[in-house]
């Protein structure tokens, strides 16, 4: 079955930084669209960043463009989320998502706490 388990999240001050990972398993990793999404209190659940099946294309939410970098690395089977000048407004769950074809799937969440 897919499996999604993401870790790294934490508490950490305004301008700190923070690397998320969410290991795969269950499926063709190599194959998936990988993405993360965050939920904060009260809020929907947002996209932040997406990256393709070769790593060669990303996407960012506006919110953090020039602050996260999403990456892969398929022999692992693991995405990651590298987290730079992190804000308050950033603390959130954050949710690692696969697509394969039709199929999505989601992680449990890591939760991410920005404050001092």
């Amino acid at each position: 079955q897919v499996q999604l388990v993401e870790s790294g999240g934490g508490l950490v001050q305004p301008g700190g930084s923070l690397r998320l990972s969410c290991a795969a398993s269950g499926f063709t990793f190599s194959n998936a669209l990988m993405s993360w999404y965050r939920q904060a209190p009260g809020k929907e659940r947002e996209l932040v960043a997406t990256i393709t099946i070769s790593g060669g294309n990303t996407n960012y939410a506006d919110s953090v463009k020039g602050r996260f970098t999403i990456s892969r690395d398929n022999a692992k089977n693991t995405v990651y989320l590298q987290m730079n000048s992190l804000k308050p407004e950033d603390t959130a769950v954050y949710y690692c998502h696969s697509k394969l074809g039709l199929f999505g799937s989601w992680g449990q969440g890591t939760q991410v706490t920005v404050s001092s």
